[in-house]
């Protein structure tokens, strides 16, 4: 399986241009980089260093963020799906992620799925065009997310399911469900060929494998034994050098 790093945190104390820890990230053995937002980012610069490298790029986000549940934002998601794509064209066509903005205090929940299905359906079709997927990407509300309106990953699946395109997938991020409080085997069993990627980070913390209270091993052959065969994502906090922090990781997931 495919090791990611997301190079928006991994490699960035020993070097400070995103480029050079594509290269780090290479050196280091892995499979893959995936980073956040990009129009803050050198995308010339990445282009070279991902061509250097051959790496590719396992997922980075629609910019800039907004909300799928309230209607007065479509234009502007679209607008930034649209912007997305084309520079997802120029870095591999990479899977491209979205979140659901935030919950319209007042306004019928079901009211808001509704509305996050019409506008993802619209989104998905603009990705078919492109050959590129969508992940859509379930956020925790009790520790980085507070007000969210998608923090449940059975409710993403609901809508992924719903809007019944090939260009829509999860995006699965340990971290996140742990903190929810969910069942990773329960809320994934029978839906995993739903899942595109997967992020790792310990909980509590959001820092490498190993550091906080999940175990690791059991969530690696909880996956595999699901069916999983994408790659993982690194997107954690590190607490150590990153050379070390990533020994520590495959050390504690057994990757």
């Amino acid at each position: 399986m495919t090791i990611s790093a997301c190079v928006e945190w991994l490699f960035k104390d020993e070097h400070a241009e995103l480029p050079d820890r594509i290269r780090a990230a290479k050196a280091a053995g892995l499979g893959g980089v995936e980073f956040h937002l990009w129009r803050d980012k050198p995308i010339d610069a990445i282009k070279v260093a991902l061509d250097e490298t051959g790496l590719p790029l396992t997922s980075f986000c629609v910019d800039p963020r907004r909300s799928l549940v309230d209607p007065a934002q479509h234009d502007e998601f679209l607008g930034a799906v649209t912007d997305t794509i084309e520079t997802a064209k120029r870095l591999g066509r990479p899977p491209l992620i979205v979140a659901s903005g935030f919950i319209r205090e007042g306004v019928d929940l079901a009211e808001q799925r509704a509305e996050a299905v019409k506008v993802l359906r619209k989104a998905a079709a603009l990705a078919e065009a492109a050959g590129i997927t969508l992940l859509l990407e379930p956020l925790n509300t009790i520790v980085s997310h507070p007000g969210m309106y998608l923090s449940s990953t059975t409710l993403a699946l609901d809508i992924i399911e719903e809007v019944g395109s090939d260009h829509l997938r999860l995006l699965y991020d340990v971290f996140h469900s742990h903190v929810m409080g969910e069942d990773m085997e329960a809320v994934l069993r029978g839906r995993i060929h739903l899942v595109h990627h997967i992020q790792f980070a310990d909980d509590p913390g959001r820092s490498e494998p190993g550091t906080g209270t999940i175990d690791w091993p059991a969530t690696v052959a909880t996956l595999r034994g699901l069916g999983y065969q994408g790659a993982f994502g690194l997107e954690y906090l590190p607490t150590l050098p990153s050379a070390e922090s990533i020994a520590q990781t495959r050390a504690a997931t057994g990757l």
